[in-house]
């Protein structure tokens, strides 16, 4: 889909009196422009959800904006950046719709966004499953389709349309109406009823490795263990176009943090379900809507590795938004003292236990030892600073994250890119 190319182009043919270097840079900072604009979205996104916890706005913005890949894609010269904003937007309107309920302005305003991300890229054509959601959590109740109406003469029936299928139609159609000149430019170009050009592109691909052919080689056990294994390492840091990786203890620090922010979302959910936290029905919304939509940027990625081997974290990128939000609400619940406290604990015995077991096997693990007892350490500090300095642990983690950023571009992107000799 040509929608980010073109804006390029336009700005390329601007910047054309500037030469090469500079037309280079004023497009990646077109992309970077985008993508500051995303995390600007996804601050209000999570503050519309949840106004009183500034909290939760700042760190899921802090963590959208410190991930390595993602300010690496950012800064690139693709339509990653502009799928993501996108997206967002339609997010962030949905959930308005949600809470507000529907009107016109709504409507129109999501279908051109729709329509907007169909013209963009289709990793994100799975917007229209987060409007056929929306429709199903909007605020405003549908009407019947029938209306009865006593007159003098008899019963008369006046039909109409309920609300929800109004506004689903009319953001369907206004989208549509902006796409389908490129879908029957497609038809036109590829033949057929190839108006996404898939069958032009699995045909131009044809070396290009595939799922079964990997299938056959490594078998269902090795498959898996290489699509979570890469797939978590280039979300996190792999550059290069997937050829430039970082220290594998990098790996396993992000591997450790990783548990310890899926630990906490699930002690949330669990607090939620037994009703320790009282969530309002507009914010059981929004997180059901932000739910679906990570669940179909997951399955859109796992559908496209089913034919070829693309694991490729970046792709995972579109429910940024939701994972960010599910970041904070993790970060809130392990550095509060009720959860920072046994989780100090309870690592500080598996250190305990790891260092027994390396002495005794002859073979102490040095560097996952080291994280174990740092992050042991982090949620103690966490669990019994006064309330006066609660703020100073996800300080620190972002200045971690900032450092890592900087570790990765001048640690390895940089040397990477150099020319020999040079």
């Amino acid at each position: 889909p040509p929608l980010y190319y073109a804006l390029g182009a336009i700005l390329y043919l601007l910047t054309s009196g500037l030469g090469f270097d500079l037309q280079f840079l004023a497009l990646r900072l077109f992309s970077v422009g985008l993508g500051a604009t995303g995390l600007w979205v996804i601050y209000r996104l999570v503050h519309d959800i949840f106004p009183d916890a500034e909290f939760l706005a700042l760190a899921a913005t802090a963590f959208a904006a410190a991930i390595p890949m993602h300010l690496a894609m950012t800064a690139a010269i693709n339509n990653d950046a502009l799928a993501e904003l996108l997206l967002l937007l339609i997010l962030y309107q949905s959930i308005h719709v949600i809470q507000k309920g529907i009107d016109n302005r709504r409507t129109v305003v999501t279908g051109i966004l729709v329509g907007l991300a169909l013209l963009t890229k289709t990793t994100i054509y799975m917007a229209l499953g987060v409007i056929v959601i929306t429709a199903l959590l909007g605020k405003r109740p549908s009407c019947t389709f029938a209306e009865v109406i006593p007159g003098e003469d008899g019963t008369l029936f006046r039909w109409r349309t309920p609300a929800k299928v109004r506004f689903l139609f009319s953001v369907f159609a206004v989208a549509l109406l902006l796409a389908v000149p490129l879908f029957v430019r497609n038809a036109l170009v590829y033949g057929g009823l190839d108006i996404l050009g898939w069958q032009r592109h699995d045909t131009v691909v044809a070396g290009q490795l595939r799922t079964a052919d990997l299938l056959a080689q490594v078998g269902p056990t090795n498959l898996i263990i290489q699509l979570v294994l890469t797939t978590f390492r280039s979300f996190w840091a792999q550059f290069g176009w997937m050829g430039v990786l970082v220290d594998e203890r990098i790996y396993l620090l992000l591997a450790l943090l990783s548990g310890l922010l899926g630990l906490g979302l699930l002690i949330s959910i669990i607090r939620v379900w037994q009703g320790q936290s009282r969530l309002t029905q507009a914010q059981r919304g929004g997180l059901r809507l932000l739910a679906a939509s990570a669940t179909f940027s997951v399955l859109t990625y796992l559908g496209y590795n089913l034919k070829f081997v693309q694991y490729q974290g970046r792709y995972l990128f579109p429910a940024l938004g939701p994972l960010a939000l599910a970041t904070a609400l993790s970060l809130w619940e392990i550095l509060q003292p009720r959860t920072a406290r046994p989780l100090a604990i309870g690592l500080a015995l598996v250190s305990l236990l790891f260092l027994v077991h390396g002495m005794l096997s002859g073979h102490v693990p040095g560097w996952g030892l080291v994280l174990l007892v740092a992050g042991a350490a982090f949620l103690a500090v966490a669990g019994w600073l006064p309330h006066r300095w609660r703020w100073l642990p996800p300080a620190l983690l972002y200045l971690a994250f900032l450092v890592l950023d900087w570790v990765c571009l001048f640690v390895y992107i940089v040397p990477y890119l150099r020319w020999p000799g040079r």
